[in-house]
């Protein structure tokens, strides 16, 4: 049986083409990390995403990302995985009102280098990495994790800029 894309999964179609990308941290420049990645569709029904980039200390990276819309649970869904890392970042989110903005939450270990998190071993905390369209040619992705008072604290940013849309 083939599915059939829905409006959700058309929603995802935006993300498609080769992007540049600008990333920092709360304690870096955005200019100072610059990343490429490659996105495609898998039968309109997922997008599959390429990442490769220098980690802060010129170490090369390269990540993968996968998502989907699944119309049972009415939730985007995906993952997120990384060189530089073994945790696989699983994905469950909802559009905003707005349409512009995705939040997909996804649980973590506590990487700070403080352990602000003040988590046990084992435990993992509570993230969420947030997609904005601000246009057809531009959208940023920020990083962002639920603080023990409930807060979110903002660790990262990425602005990508299409540079071709396959």
């Amino acid at each position: 049986m083939m599915e059939e894309p829905s409006a959700e999964h058309r929603w995802l179609e935006q993300l498609v083409g080769e992007w540049e990308i600008e990333a920092g941290s709360a304690e870096s420049d955005m200019a100072e990390h610059r990343w490429t990645e490659s996105v495609r569709t898998l039968n309109g029904l997922w997008i599959v995403a390429e990442g490769k980039g220098e980690m802060p200390d010129g170490t090369s990276v390269r990540t993968l990302m996968t998502l989907g819309y699944d119309p049972r649970r009415g939730k985007y869904v995906g993952n997120w995985i990384g060189s530089m890392m073994s945790h696989m970042w699983v994905y469950e989110g909802e559009l905003d009102a707005s349409g512009r903005v995705l939040p997909l939450d996804c649980e973590g270990p506590d990487f700070s280098p403080e352990g602000s998190l003040g988590l046990k071993d084992g435990e993992l905390g509570h993230y969420q990495d947030v997609i904005t369209i601000e246009d057809e040619n531009t959208r940023t992705l920020t990083g962002r994790v639920k603080m023990p008072d409930g807060t979110w604290n903002e660790f990262m940013t990425a602005r990508y800029r299409r540079v071709s849309p396959t």
